[in-house]
C-alpha cells in the first residue's frame, strides 16, 4: 500500500497533481439503487485509491458529487481503473486535471498593486 501524499514544505514544488472528478448521478437510479450498486462494487473500500488524498468531496444538488484528489502522477492510471471498476454504472464520470489558483491569484494581485499587469 502506498502512503498518502503529504503536503510539501513551504517553497518546495508539489510533485503531485490535483484531479477533479465529477460523478454525475444517473437519473434513472434512486438513492437506494445507488447505495446498493456502490456497495456491490466495493466503492467505499476501493476509492479513493491508496496513495492519493481527498482534498475535497462535495455534493452538488441535481448534479452529483465532485471529488478533488491529490494524486502522484504514477497513480493516475490506477485512479482511472478504479473509476471504471466501481463507479461506472452508478455515475457517469468526468475528470479534469486542476491546480490551486489561490497562490497564483495572490501573486497577480501583488503584481497589479505594484503597478504591473
Amino acid at each position: 500500500m502506498t502512503a498518502t501524499p503529504t503536503p510539501p514544505e513551504a517553497g518546495t514544488p508539489n510533485p503531485n497533481m490535483l484531479l477533479t472528478i465529477v460523478l454525475r448521478h444517473h437519473e434513472g437510479l434512486v438513492l437506494d439503487d445507488v447505495q446498493a450498486r456502490l456497495k456491490a462494487s466495493e466503492w467505499w473500500e476501493r476509492f479513493p485509491v491508496p496513495g492519493t488524498r481527498v482534498v475535497s468531496w462535495t455534493v452538488a444538488m441535481g448534479l452529483g458529487q465532485i471529488v478533488t484528489l491529490e494524486v502522484p502522477p504514477h497513480l493516475l492510471g490506477l485512479v482511472n481503473l478504479e473509476l471504471e471498476r466501481s463507479a461506472w454504472g452508478v455515475f457517469s464520470t468526468q475528470c479534469y486535471p486542476t491546480y490551486d489558483f489561490v497562490p497564483v491569484r495572490e501573486r497577480i494581485i501583488a503584481r497589479v498593486r505594484a503597478g504591473g499587469q
